[in-house]
C-alpha cells in the first residue's frame, strides 16, 4: 500500500523573522510562472528551485551520507550537520566558469528574513566554487561542478544561490535544518469518500509538544505535507483539527482531502546508463551522432488501465555511465525523444515531469501534438543515466495534472514527509527548535 518515509520533520523556528516581501509574484500558479517560452529569459532570483541558465544540467542536491542511496535524499539536514549538503551540476562548454554560492535565510514562507549574515554563519557569506572537473571521454563538452554546503548557526530555510559574475543567479535550492524540538506520529488515513478511496492517498499525523510552552498551538504550528518531496503540489496551512493541552498533542485529521493527495501510479522509466546498447524503454540509438541521438519507445496513456507494480524511484534519476562507471565525468549527453500516442489533444499543454525538470513545466520537455499520427514528440539533452518521468497537461493554476496521463492508483507507492515550523506569537526574538522522527507507519506493498 503505502509507504511513509519521513528524512525531515522539522519545528523550525521562526519566532526571530517576521516576514519579509517576496521578489517574485506570490499569486503564480506554483509549476507554472513564468511561462515555458520564457524559462531562462527572466534572471530575477527565485526562492525555490531553479535554475537560470540552459547550460546548467543535471543538478543534485543532497546528503552526503556515504551510501549509494544518498542522491536520493533531500537536502534536509539536522542542527549538528554531521552529514553535509552537497551540491553538484554540470556547465555545459568549453571552458570552465568562476561560479561563487551564498546563503539566504528564509522564513516559513520563503521569503528572505531580516537576519544578518554573522547570525547564521560563522564566515564570510560568499564562497567560490573551487571543485569542478571536465567531462572525459564526451561528445558534449561540459564541466562537472561540486561543493559541500557550508555549516549553519540556526535551524530554518535556507537558499543556496550559485551565481556567476556579475552576481546574476545561474541556480538556486532550498536546503532546510531542523532541529529535534516535537514528536510526530503519521499514519495511512482513508479518504472519507467514494471513489476517492481508489484514486487518492490521504495522510493523518499528530503532533506532541510535551518540550515546548505554546500558548495558542493552533496558530503558533504551522505545517507542510510533501509527497516525493515536492514542492508544486505541497499541502499548506493545515490547521489541527483537535487541540489536545492535556496530553499536549495535536491533532490532524481531515475529511475534505485536505491532506489527501492523487495518488497517480509508479513513474516511468527508461535505462540510458549506455551509449552503446539499448536500455529499458529505449526504441533506437545512433552513438555516431553528436550529440548522440536516442528515441524512446512509443507510449500510450495509462489513464483507465489497472495498476501495475514496479519499482521506481519516486520520479528522481541517477546519473551513471555503464561504459566507465564514473557518471559525474565521464557520463555523455544525448539528445532524446519521447513520444506519447494519444487519439486526440489533451485540454492543456503536454510536459515530461519529474526532476529531470526541476518539477517544473520547461520549455524543453514541452511535447508538440501531430494530428496525422496522433502522438506527442519532444526531444531534450538529458546525461546519461536512469530516470523516472510523468506526462502531465499544464494548468492555469496549481500543480499539473499527472492524472490526465497517468491515472490514480490507491495502491501507488510515495514518500511522504512532513514539515512542522514553530512561530510564537511573542515579539521575543527567541528562535526554538526542530524535530526529526522515524515514521510510526512503514506499511509497504501487500
Amino acid at each position: 500500500m503505502l509507504r511513509y518515509s519521513l528524512p525531515a520533520l522539522l519545528l523550525l523556528a521562526t519566532a526571530c523573522v517576521p516576514l519579509g516581501t517576496p521578489i517574485t509574484d506570490p499569486n503564480a500558479p506554483r509549476g507554472s510562472q513564468p511561462r515555458p517560452a520564457e524559462y531562462y529569459a527572466d534572471k530575477t532570483l527565485r526562492y525555490e528551485d531553479y535554475t537560470y541558465s540552459p547550460d546548467v544540467r543535471s543538478v543534485q542536491c543532497y546528503v552526503a551520507t556515504g551510501q549509494n542511496t544518498e542522491i536520493f535524499q533531500p537536502p534536509v539536514v539536522p542542527i549538528s550537520q554531521q552529514q553535509p549538503i552537497v551540491l553538484e551540476f554540470d556547465l555545459l562548454g568549453n571552458g570552465s566558469q568562476r561560479l561563487t554560492a551564498k546563503l539566504v535565510h528564509c522564513d516559513v514562507d520563503w521569503k528572505p528574513s531580516v537576519l544578518t549574515d554573522l547570525q547564521f554563519l560563522s564566515e564570510i557569506n560568499e564562497f567560490l566554487i573551487t571543485d569542478y572537473r571536465t567531462g572525459v571521454n564526451v561528445k558534449v563538452p561540459y564541466y562537472h561542478y561540486r561543493m559541500q554546503v557550508p555549516r549553519v548557526k540556526l535551524s530554518g530555510n535556507y537558499l543556496l544561490v550559485v551565481s556567476s559574475g556579475g552576481g546574476v543567479p545561474v541556480l538556486t535550492r532550498r536546503l532546510l535544518v531542523y532541529e529535534n524540538g516535537v514528536e510526530v506520529g503519521i499514519r495511512q488515513g482513508i479518504p472519507v469518500a467514494g471513489q476517492e478511496r481508489y484514486t487518492m492517498q490521504q495522510v493523518d499525523f499528530s503532533i506532541s509538544y510535551n518540550g515546548l510552552n505554546l500558548v495558542n498551538p493552533s496558530q503558533e504550528v504551522k505545517v507542510m505535507l510533501r509527497q516525493n518531496f515536492r514542492w508544486d503540489n505541497a499541502k499548506t496551512n493545515l490547521r489541527p483539527t483537535f487541540v489536545r493541552d492535556a496530553e499536549r498533542r495535536l491533532d490532524y485529521q481531515y475529511f475534505n482531502f485536505e491532506n489527501a493527495f492523487p495518488a497517480s501510479s509508479e513513474f516511468r522509466y527508461f535505462d540510458m546508463r549506455s551509449v552503446r546498447t539499448m536500455g529499458a524503454g529505449i526504441a533506437q540509438l545512433d552513438p555516431t551522432t553528436s550529440p548522440r541521438t536516442v528515441v524512446l519507445s512509443p507510449e500510450a496513456t495509462r489513464n483507465g488501465q489497472s495498476y501495475t507494480q514496479f519499482d521506481d524511484i519516486n520520479g528522481q534519476r541517477l546519473f551513471e555511465s555503464r561504459e566507465y562507471g564514473d557518471g559525474d565525468t565521464n557520463g555523455d549527453y544525448a539528445n532524446v525523444t519521447f513520444q506519447l500516442r494519444a487519439a486526440q489533444p489533451a485540454p492543456g499543454p503536454v510536459y515530461v515531469f519529474g526532476a529531470l525538470t526541476d518539477w517544473k513545466l520547461q520549455d524543453e520537455f514541452k511535447l508538440t501534438y501531430n494530428t496525422e499520427q496522433q502522438q506527442y514528440t519532444g526531444t531534450a539533452l538529458l546525461k546519461q543515466g536512469y530516470y523516472n518521468y510523468y506526462y502531465v497537461v499544464g494548468k492555469s493554476t496549481g500543480a499539473p495534472d499527472d492524472v490526465y496521463f497517468e491515472g490514480s492508483h490507491q495502491e501507488t507507492e510515495n514518500q511522504y514527509d512532513l514539515l512542522v515550523y514553530y512561530r510564537p506569537r511573542a515579539p521575543a526574538p527567541t528562535c526554538l527548535s526542530a524535530t526529526r522522527a522515524s515514521p510510526s507507519t512503514a506499511a509497504g506493498r501487500r
